[in-house]
């Protein structure tokens, strides 16, 4: 029989958490994971895209890792792969929709692994925004500078790198079942049944 100030017999049921979850009072913990991603992303970009603009204007080709990597400018009306070439103000409309997608789910973030994540997609989208925003040839119609070349297949930026770290680390956070809290719902033998 249990005393009336004794402890409960069983615990209320809590979600499992992932290691790296802070406790609720350093919820301010998460969050500064999720600025400083978001702001070395974004910096990062702006200051390799100034420097790829004064080093590589004239059009040459800087070889990295043979024909694998090289690096030149390009101006990007489109989206990746210059997909939406003439619908750069469309590109700019739904960058400017996953960019408030990101900062709406911000006060849900718990989990340092989800605020990494999202920090990463929100300064890559930020960098390629402020190049939409604020280059030739003019607001919403701006063209992002690419100059990381890929073999041939593919030109990107430092703010594209953050995009795709970022999505790949938030499809593995989806897959190991790892909630924006933290969470790690346990399923038992009666939910299945």
């Amino acid at each position: 029989m249990q005393e009336s100030t004794g402890a409960a017999l069983s615990a209320p049921h809590t979600p499992d958490h992932d290691d790296d979850t802070p406790a609720a009072g350093s919820r301010s913990g998460v969050l500064r994971w999720y600025a400083v991603a978001a702001v070395v992303t974004l910096v990062l970009d702006q200051a390799t895209k100034v420097w790829a603009l004064d080093a590589l204007t004239d059009g040459r080709v800087v070889p990295v890792l043979g024909d694998l990597l090289s690096l030149r400018v390009i101006r990007n009306s489109g989206a990746a792969f210059s997909i939406g070439d003439d619908m750069t103000w469309v590109m700019t409309i739904i960058a400017v929709a996953v960019t408030a997608a990101i900062v709406w789910v911000t006060p849900r973030i718990r989990s340092t692994h989800w605020a990494v994540s999202l920090g990463l997609l929100l300064g890559g989208s930020l960098g390629n925004l402020y190049d939409r925003f604020f280059r030739e040839p003019g607001p919403l119609r701006g063209h992002v500078i690419d100059f990381i070349d890929y073999a041939g297949y593919f030109v990107g930026n430092v703010a594209d790198i953050a995009i795709v770290g970022g999505a790949g680390l938030l499809i593995w956070l989806v897959l190991t079942n790892v909630g924006i809290d933290g969470s790690r719902p346990k399923h038992t033998e009666e939910s299945h049944g």
